[in-house]
């Protein structure tokens, strides 16, 4: 029994024993770890993490409490992908389509003309509803199709493919602006064909998608720094193939019916198997099959799938499926899946995936054939699988293809091969294993089982299994003599008395329990009553030893689970304040390291085992050198935890958690899992699932399983959908269950986990000599009796069950075989029961000793009553009691116990914290028990029994009921209960929003109840809802008892009641502040200088300090000099001798996108002039006229900036995590600290180089303005990448918006369903303070005492208020028409006025440019809502709503930020910065100093002012209109609002001019965001002067321009046909160019024929007239998308120029020879001649000095042509001399041109040579031509010869007759 007793560490001594705790679960969704990290410190659960989870001794096993199964639920998707251009596709003069597919669902672009970069811009959403498994698995296929038309389905050009889950893994769970690779499926050899530039994102519920800003578009055109690929995977993919064999498989269930086999038995005369199955392999969106083995339990198959795939591959999950093949459909019998990062390892030392031969063990539904699978889906591996289906022996192997190779198979086909079998033992050496359980106790059995006798079935694979494991196998296959042996399983009995006792005296396995009654516990549930006797299971089985495997993956989750226990430890010290997290932080690194290092000293013993395949070498070295890496870097981690880094520090082992997790997962199977099934009238009901590797034994403790041989509390669930919801929280049954699973022969501790003191019974009938023989059931005759007392005193936060919104919770809360209910409250969501719950004579058996150490789990249910029908669950929690045995005393440190926060878990969901105290006493026995005992245990050692002083006089004495109300209910007693002091709470309360109707009547008279702790006070009454929702009275207060301990302040709840005629009530809604820590009021600091501690103001900002988003105010230039208390402080801007008089100070905080930029004086503008001068020689003429500048000037000049901060930002971020690196590796390498100076100093430059923002908070410094490309001044505003609000603390800065809540609160996982349940706002605020307060406060002037704490508080009457609503644009709305486009209009409703802008609807765009402001009158507080909608207009049919968003305007009217009109950061009287807030800044500086309470402002001489102590400079004087200057004290009292927040105790950040983002949603799609929409609100009081007319915000149009081309000539262009008849190469040139996408404007030259040189004259112009904006360096399109459009479409598309070379042909279709595409701002400067013309020019384009034709007007050169030869590489086909010539549209009407060489300003002819004209118009020329020109020579020399043939012949002819008449001398 010495095992047991090992005492852990100390700490985990100490917390198990002395605090109970709280069960985690175990990873509650990691959601909650991911919203935690962001949400404010008081609204994180102060529920203790670190829960039951610490053991004293080794008897019990921590319980795992995740009751429903998360992963099977279908969740909502939206997966939007944007196709914005294509660049470099392979093929000449195509016409490319992209085709997005995801999974089933294609949708197409539309399709541009002969170009091999079409730019699209087009936008895909896709809605999926399935479960997130499903979803990640899906394919992302793009490809690009060449020339589809209606009648052809096009040629594939390339594709790309990529699973969901990458793309849901990246940060943001999106790809942002990148190009994805495309290549050929049909042709692996071919390599790249092309890139598509796209977005993809992911988004899931709850999810919100940051739209990353983007440098600038030039850094995106670099291809190879921005492809579409996960981090670390290398650009160059290479193909690879991917082998996946199939051998065998074993444990088929049947699959069909067994009145047919009785058929076919009748008909065939043979008993056959009743399955035919195959196998089926997925990968990347491709699938393979086997064969299908005919009528086999146990079929072979010995063939492969081979995929062939580029590597690394995008898809992380391959799916190897197990079907029967059947007439009418083929069903999946088992599912697996293997994740190719556990097969694999893409370090420097790591290795390509590889798998086995292993076998992976299938689980899916229960083995009973049915014909209606209701758990189909589990057999597809959703959810978890309830029974073992199955075992096929696979394994994996990826080879990398070179290419190159000729032999090599081009085609990315499956391909399907047989192998070779493998031997027996390539698996490994099959052993005997031995499975012990023995249950403890069966509780908690749900009463709707009934009362059939129950018993308890445990299976692994298919042994044990009695009902449907089917497939008996002979058992032919005995032992071999010569020890090898063949796999055999045993014969599956069916009953426990049969004895087979051969030769090797066989066990026979016992694996189910006795039939057994079960007996009520209370209205709930039932127990089995196993009292002294329980029954004990034990099956035999027959499976290769791979053990190996589960040891190294044990103890790596040990290690894993002391490290996660050691975090909790932590969080839970930091979250409750207590001293020294950071030496808890040591220790658990300690641990760390040591438990890394003992695992590589294990873990390297085995090496060569039998059945080891290359994935075990590879993954035991890559494990072991990570496990080493870990420990070092834990070790040296340890010496950096400080107090202050601790939190950092933890978030750094928090990774180590979740490597270790990854580690541990084994990839290759070996054992099955085990299945408890509870039996019922021989059905399966509820099942628990454990995995073998949990309950393995190993004679090393390390590596031994954590559950095994140990207790383990198991709670049983339903099978499959079964478990969801409802069903799924509720336990079907627990158990306390002791397992254990070894090798046979080292069976002999199978029973030492147990808690002493029991009997062995054996099976009856056994043998002699078989003392071996497990026992059926344990006799315990020692027991312990206990008193348990609970303290039950409170729950919070709990679930809304009732309509009302409130619930009537009792709890219920089990122990052993007991259990008790607290009394029901009615109408709470946060009881305070006070209530101490006793249970008498709780018997629990085994050793005192170990009891105290470890008891038994208490289970506390939550349920709301109901009058009629059943009490509803609302959660659960679980707790351990603190013990105290007999001989010990009742008092400090442990007695009483301490109150701990629970938290309570509905499914995988929080539901609310209880507050209570648990103990458990021992009642000492008296004499006759003691005579009793002594008799019972004769034969047997006696116990220890210590004699007590007899009966219960030992307990602590119980208080008698001191309430007389409550009866006989025991109050908590007072060590227990919390120490109490008087405190005042005061209420503000301004007013009642939004109420909805309740039970179809309006609410007409409500009411505001407040309640806390048991008092409260009730507001005045609001007479007439509808005329004023505000209250009379603002403030009100109560006192109330409340704990000392800020943790366990009760809740405080706010009730709206509506009072109707004849005295009745009706709760409308309500609300409950679960914390109170943020309003709890702290005396002001003397010296502070942050108006949040000053102000009375329940300082509603430091909440925002403390948590969430830091408040925004920037540390301004002088902030070193704040320490001086008193005097005058100068705020003086010139602090850097580099900075003139405020040059562009430039404000950059951490977090914020605030830029203060104020007035720089002339002299330094001339400076910049002159230094642009020196820099570029000429001066280029930059400065932006005042005229052209606009208001988009400067929000364009604004977004720039925001971009640059967040640059900076990342760039500070990158910094401060390399640093952190450094550091880390360089005490890993033991590095001294000066030789980390050395290195980093290279990083000191390179800091240098980014230069981090905190210069930039200094201002941009000397050597800053040269580092800047100097930008034009524009005057800036600020635009804010999110709500306005969540920037400024939701402008909660003196009044709180409380949502009130009525009805049933959803079911969903994450309370998604809230939303719905708000049935309105009540507006008001708290502040609480011990009493008595220091007299100060209420001493001070003007102190009014009705007020309290809410002194200087705006009055609630209505008013008048005119709302100006601008709205700039909207982007990424989510498309509304079938097109896959939208017709977005404005809808703004406030009150009852609605605006609605529907004849502007801008057609066909999802980013539209609205560029409009609405007014709108209002009258606070009846009409405060102001919603902005987006529809989508549509010609027939409701106009749908695209998204909305809601602004509460109320709140920034009356919030100290001043949100009523943004502050802009310079003042000026005209132009388009003109001030445009009624009131002047200097009158805005005396209303906020007279408000505030503070001495000035004072204008001194020489542009200083005072406020305060502050001293503020600037500039003095202004200019209007008119140019003329005069004095002002304007600028000065802007500079002071623009710094108002360094004044001191009423400062705070202004709001400075801006533009805001928010988020566009739709009701009918919770938390998908469905765009965003830039606008700005300012609110205008009427009782103040008129502001003047809104600005003109309205879109910039587009400028006109004429660009005109002239072609000149052409060089060089490539030969491409023969001439006609002397074949001779030439072409027929001419060249086509146009602007716009679609070619819709393509202008082609003549034809200059017969070029035999490649050079052509042509003399013709071009003339392209379009539509540009300037500021987006965009042609404006208008066009009707086609013949059906109602209207014109607006398209805005890159300004390039595209020439194209082409060869005329007159019969056949003409041949396309090379193009160039020009982009018109940036293109490289064409070459002076056609020599120095080449393709450089466009291959290194990124190097070349570009120009811009907008800049330059007019330019003249060559240019060259290319083309793509068939290697795929650019190959240079022509030369183009051409003039550009860019004009205004005014310019090109005064000075008109012809197209072509038309009048007016005609082109003079071009010279051509003659051989250009056509031959059939003037034949004999043009042979003369071709005929003189070439073969004169030649026919010259034929011409002579054949004189000379001519003579000769005559000579020939005539000389004989010549000779006769010689001769006759005729």
């Amino acid at each position: 029994m010495k095992l047991g007793k090992i005492k852990s560490s100390k700490d985990d001594h100490k917390k198990g024993a002395d605090e109970p705790a709280v069960l985690d679960m175990e990873d509650l969704d990691r959601k909650a770890m991911r919203l935690a990290g962001t949400l404010d410190p008081d609204t994180i659960s102060l529920a203790s993490v670190t829960a039951v989870t610490t053991n004293v001794s080794n008897k019990r096993s921590k319980p795992d409490i995740k009751m429903e199964p998360s992963s099977g639920r279908p969740v909502d998707y939206q997966i939007s992908i944007t196709v914005i251009e294509a660049r470099q596709l392979i093929g000449l003069n195509m016409d490319p389509v992209v085709c997005v597919e995801i999974g089933d669902d294609k949708k197409y672009t539309s399709m541009k003309e002969s170009t091999n970069c079409p730019y699209y811009n087009e936008y895909f959403v896709f809605d999926f509803h399935v479960p997130p498994d499903v979803m990640f698995d899906k394919i992302i296929k793009l490809s690009v199709i060449h020339s589809k038309n209606l009648l052809r389905s096009g040629t594939l050009v390339g594709t790309f493919k990529m699973d969901v889950g990458t793309v849901y893994s990246q940060p943001e769970h999106q790809f942002y602006h990148k190009w994805a690779i495309l290549s050929d499926p049909d042709d692996i050899t071919a390599g790249c064909k092309g890139y598509i530039k796209c977005d993809i994102a992911v988004v899931g519920k709850g999810d919100n998608i940051k739209t990353p800003h983007k440098a600038n578009e030039t850094d995106e055109d670099d291809i190879e720094g921005n492809l579409l690929l996960p981090e670390g995977i290398p650009a160059e993919r290479q193909w690879a193939r991917f082998y996946v064999k199939i051998y065998r498989a074993e444990g088929l269930p049947k699959m069909n019916t067994s009145i047919m086999a009785n058929v076919k038995k009748a008909f065939i005369g043979e008993n056959r198997d009743l399955v035919d199955p195959y196998v089926q392999v997925q990968f990347a969106g491709q699938k393979g099959k086997t064969s299908v083995q005919k009528s086999s339990y146990e079929p072979i198959w010995n063939e492969q799938v081979i995929f062939t795939e580029l590597f690394p591959p995008l898809c992380k999950r391959l799916k190897v499926q197990i079907r029967d093949s059947d007439k009418v459909n083929d069903v999946a019998i088992g599912t697996h899946f293997i994740d190719l990062r556990k097969i694999s390892n893409d370090g420097d030392k790591g290795f390509l995936p590889t798998l086995g031969p292993a076998w992976v063990n299938m689980y899916g539904s229960t083995r009973q054939y049915t014909l209606m699978d209701e758990h189909q889906d589990l057999n597809e591996g959703l959810g978890e699988g309830v029974s073992f289906r199955a075992r096929l022996l696979v394994s994996i192997a990826v080879e990398i293809l070179d290419t190159t190779s000729p032999e090599i198979i081009s085609s990315t086909e499956v391909q399907v091969e047989s192998v070779s079998n493998i031997s027996e033992s390539a698996t490994g050496k099959i052993d005997e294993f031995f499975l012990f359980g023995s249950f403890l106790e069966a509780t908690m059995i749900d009463r709707k089982i009934g009362d059939k006798p129950i018993s308890f079935e445990i299976t692994i694979g298919n042994y044990g299994n009695q009902i449907d494991g089917v497939s008996k196998p002979s058992l032919s296959k005995k032992k071999k003599k010569d020890g090898e042996s063949e796999e055999e399983e045993s014969e599956l009995i069916q009953n426990s008395s049969e004895d087979e006792a051969d030769e090797d005296s066989d066990l026979v396995s016992v694996s189910s329990t006795p039939l057994m009654k079960p007996v009520i516990t209370d209205r709930n549930y039932f127990h089995l009553p196993y009292f002294e006797k329980k029954p004990c299971v034990y099956i035999k089985s027959w499976w290769q030893d791979q053990r190996r495997r589960l040891y190294n993956s044990n103890m790596m989750d040990k290690i894993a689970d002391k490290l996660e226990e050691g975090l909790n430890d932590v969080q839970e010290i930091i979250k409750t304040e207590k001293a020294f997290p950071e030496r808890r932080l040591r220790g658990v690194l300690e641990e760390l390291s040591i438990g890394c290092s003992r695992f590589v000293t294990l873990a390297n013993k085995d090496v060569n085992q039998a059945g080891r395949t290359k994935l075990d070498r590879e993954r035991l070295k890559s494990c072991m050198r990570e496990m080493d890496s870990m420990g070092q870097q834990a070790k040296q981690i340890r010496t950096q935890v400080k107090k202050n880094t601790v939190k950092d520090k933890l978030k750094l082992v928090q990774n180590f958690l979740q490597r270790l997790r990854f580690l541990a997962d084994e990839p290759q199977h070996s054992i099955p899992d085990v299945f408890i099934w509870m039996m019922s009238n021989n059905k399966r009901i509820a099942y628990a699932r454990v995995p073998s590797k949990d309950i393995l034994y190993s004679i090393v403790d390390e590596e031994t399983g954590k559950d095994c041989g140990k207790v383990k509390a198991v709670f049983l669930k339903l099978p499959g959908k079964k478990g969801f919801g409802h069903a799924g929280w509720t336990v079907q049954a627990k158990l306390e269950l002791y397992l254990w699973l070894g090798l046979n022969k080292q069976r002999k501790d199978f029973l030492t986990g147990l808690p002493n003191g029991f009997e062995e019974l054996k099976a009856t009938k056994t043998g002699p000599g078989l003392q071996s023989v497990p026992p059926v059931s344990l006799v315990y005759n020692m027991k312990q009796v206990f008193q348990l007392r609970a303290h039950m005193y409170q729950a919070r936060s709990l679930f809304a069950a009732d309509s009302s919104g409130l619930s009537d919770p009792f709890a219920r809360v089990f122990f052993s075989t007991h259990s008790q209910v607290t009394e029901v409250l009615s109408e709470t969501l946060c009881p305070t029961w006070d209530q101490l719950l006793v249970f008498d004579d709780v018997e629990l058996f085994g050793e005192a000793s170990e009891l105290r150490d470890d008891p038994p789990i208490i289970v506390v249910e939550i349920y709301d009553q109901d009058t009629v029908g059943k009490a509803e669950f609302i959660g659960r929690t679980f707790a351990k009691p603190t013990i105290k045995m007999c001989d010990e005393h009742y008092g400090p440190p442990r007695f009483p116990p301490q109150l701990e926060y629970y938290q309570i878990y509905r499914g995988n969901c929080t539901a609310g914290e209880l507050l209570a105290a648990f103990e458990l006493l021992q009642i000492p026995y008296d004499a006759e028990e003691i005579r009793r005992a002594l008799i019972a245990v004769h034969n047997f050692a006696v116990p220890q029994i210590k004699i007590g002083q007899g009966g219960r006089a030992d307990l602590p004495p119980l208080e008698g009921p001191t309430d007389s109300e409550r009866g006989p209910i025991l109050p908590v007693p007072l060590g227990i209960r919390p120490v109490l002091s008087r405190y005042r709470i005061e209420v503000l309360f301004w007013g009642l929003r939004d109420l909805k109707r309740i039970n179809l009547a309006q609410v007409d008279r409500p009411r505001v109840d407040i309640e806390c702790a048991g008092r409260g006070v009730q507001s005045a009454l609001i007479q007439n809802y509808k005329k004023n929702p505000n209250f009379s009275t603002l403030v009100k207060w109560f006192e109330v008892d409340l704990p000392e301990n800020e943790l366990l302040h009760p809740p405080l709840n706010i009730r709206v009641v509506d009072c109707r005629a004849f005295g009745r009530y009706i709760l409308v809604g309500s609300h409950a502040v679960s914390s109170l820590r943020r309003f709890i009021y702290s005396t002001p600091d003397k010296n502070s200088n942050n108006w949040a501690t000053a102000a009375k103001l329940m300082n509603g900002y430091m909440v925002l300090t403390n948590g969430g988003s830091q408040p925004r105010s920037s540390p301004s230039l002088s902030s070193r000099t704040f320490s001086r208390p008193a005097g005058d402080i100068v705020v003086n801007m010139d602090s850097d001798p580099g900075v003139r008089k405020m040059d562009t100070v430039v404000k950059l905080d951490a977090m914020s996108d605030a830029v203060v930029k104020v007035d720089m004086t002339e002299e330094e503008n001339d400076k910049k002039k002159k230094k642009k001068k020196k820099k570029g020689g000429v001066e280029e003429e930059d400065e932006t006229d005042e005229r052209v500048l606009d208001w988009w000037s400067k929000y364009f000049a604004s977004i720039e900036t925001l971009k640059e901060t967040l640059r900076a930002q990342e760039a500070a971020q990158a910094e401060a995590e390399e640093r952190e690196d450094l550091e880390i590796a360089a005490e890993a390498a033991d590095i001294k600290p000066d030789d980390l100076l050395l290195k980093g100093s290279k990083m000191k430059e390179k800091t240098k180089e980014k230069k981090s923002s905190k210069d930039k908070k200094k201002g941009l410094a000397a050597d800053g303005s040269e580092r800047r490309p100097v930008k034009t001044k524009v005057d800036e505003l600020v635009v804010y990448n999110k709500e306005l609000e969540t920037e400024y603390g939701n402008f909660e800065d003196w009044l709180h918006t409380f949502n009130l809540y009525r009805g049933k609160a959803g079911d969903d996982d994450e309370h998604a369903l809230d939303d719905d349940r708000i049935v309105g706002r009540f507006k008001g605020s708290l502040c609480m303070y011990k009493l008595p307060l220091s007299e100060e406060i209420t001493r001070e002037a003007g102190f009014d005492p009705n007020m309290g704490m809410f002194q200087s508080i705006p009055h609630n009457d209505p008013i008048n208020v005119l709302v100006r609503v601008y709205v700039v644009r909207a982007t990424e709305l989510h498309p509304a028409d079938i097109n896959g486009k939208a017709d977005p209009y404005i809808v703004i409703k406030l009150g009852k006025s609605e605006v609605k802008d529907k004849e502007n609807y801008i057609s066909k765009q999802l980013n539209p440019v609205f560029g409009k402001s609405f007014d709108i009158e209002a009258t606070f507080p009846m009409e405060s809502m102001l919603t902005v909608s987006v529809y989508d207009w549509d010609l027939v049919g409701t106009d749908d709503l695209i998204g909305e968003t809601k602004i509460d305007l109320e709140n920034r009217f009356y919030s100290k930020f001043r949100v009523t009109c943004g502050i802009s950061s310079n003042y000026s009287l005209h132009g388009y910065n003109v001030w445009r807030d009624p009131m002047k800044p200097s009158q805005i500086l005396a209303k906020l100093c007279k408000e505030g309470k503070i001495d000035g402002p004072h204008y001194g001489p020489g542009g200083k002012v005072k406020v305060a102590n502050r001293i503020f400079t600037g500039p003095t004087e202004i200019e209007d209109e008119n140019g003329l200057k005069k004095q002002t004290e304007e600028h000065l009292a802007l500079a002071v609002l623009n710094h108002w927040e360094e004044i001191p105790r009423v400062g705070c950040k202004l709001v400075p001019e801006h533009v805001e983002t928010r988020p566009l949603l739709n009701p009918d799609k919770p938390g998908i965001e469905q765009g965003r929409i830039e606008m700005w609100v300012d609110m205008f009081p009427m009782d103040m002067p008129a502001p003047g007319p809104a600005i003109d915000i309205s879109p910039r149009k587009p400028k006109s321009f004429e660009l005109r081309v002239v072609i000149w000539n052409t060089d060089d262009v490539i030969l491409e046909d023969d001439a006609f008849m002397t074949g001779e190469k030439m072409s027929d040139i001419y060249v086509r160019g146009w602007l716009k996408g679609q070619q819709e404007d393509k202008q082609d030259t003549d034809v200059h024929y017969h070029s035999l040189t490649g050079e052509g004259n042509f003399n013709w112009r071009f003339v392209f007239p379009f539509d540009y904006l300037m500021a987006e360096e965009k042609i404006v399109i208008s066009k009707k998308e086609s013949m059906f459009s109602w209207d014109e479409t607006e398209y805005k598309i890159p300004p390039r120029l595209t020439l194209q070379v082409w060869d005329a042909d007159h019969f056949s279709a003409d041949d396309f020879l090379g193009a160039i595409e020009l982009d018109l701002n940036r293109f490289p400067r064409g070459a002076k001649t056609a020599k120095q013309c080449s393709i450089d020019m466009i291959r290194n384009e990124q190097e070349l000095p570009t120009i811009s034709i907008f800049k330059q007007k007019r330019v003249k050169g060559w240019w060259p042509f290319v083309a793509r030869d068939e290697n795929d590489e650019m190959e240079l086909t022509g030369k183009v001399e051409a003039e550009l010539h860019l004009l205004t549209a005014e310019e090109a009407e005064k000075s008109p041109v012809g197209l072509g060489r038309n009048e007016p300003d005609p082109l003079e002819k071009p010279n051509r040579p003659d051989t250009t004209f056509l031959w059939f118009l003037s034949p004999l020329k043009a042979i003369r031509y071709l005929v003189c020109n070439r073969y004169k020579w030649l026919i010259i020399k034929i011409v002579l010869a054949l004189l000379l043939l001519i003579m000769l012949g005559l000579f020939l002819y005539s000389m004989p007759g010549y000779l006769v008449k010689k001769l006759l001398g005729a």
